[in-house]
């Protein structure tokens, strides 16, 4: 049988050749935030997660075609897609639905007017 040693470092070991002994440490009790002081905690005045940038994709529609149809595809030709006009677009986040809307026009520019709400988007 073998013998199992403990193998310590030598820049562990004190001025004796010695492991050094472990102390318990003592803190104090910290007390709970002076309400008088008028400091809010910072989640109160704004939530970190607000900053954080992410990027909502608005799904039309879907077709599904063969990679030859695609290579075949020319200019003007139109393709079909499986929603009709009143349906619901869906808004993606990170590939998720977490919406639905109505496509819309606003100065020159496609816009989304929410219709659904699946959950509530809250932090």
């Amino acid at each position: 049988m073998t013998k199992l040693t403990n193998i310590i470092p030598t820049h562990a070991l004190d001025n004796e050749g010695e492991p050094p002994a472990a102390q318990m440490l003592a803190f104090s009790e910290l007390a709970p935030p002076d309400k008088n002081m008028g400091a809010r905690p910072i989640m109160d005045t704004m939530n970190p997660l607000h900053q954080i940038k992410t990027r909502l994709t608005v799904a039309v529609g879907e077709v599904e075609l063969t990679v030859g149809e695609l290579l075949a595809a020319h200019e003007h030709q139109v393709i079909r897609l499986d929603r009709t006009i009143e349906q619901a677009v869906d808004l993606l986040l990170e590939g998720r639905v977490v919406a639905r809307g109505q496509l819309v026009a606003v100065d020159e520019h496609f816009a989304i007017k929410i219709t659904e709400l699946p959950a509530p988007l809250k932090v």
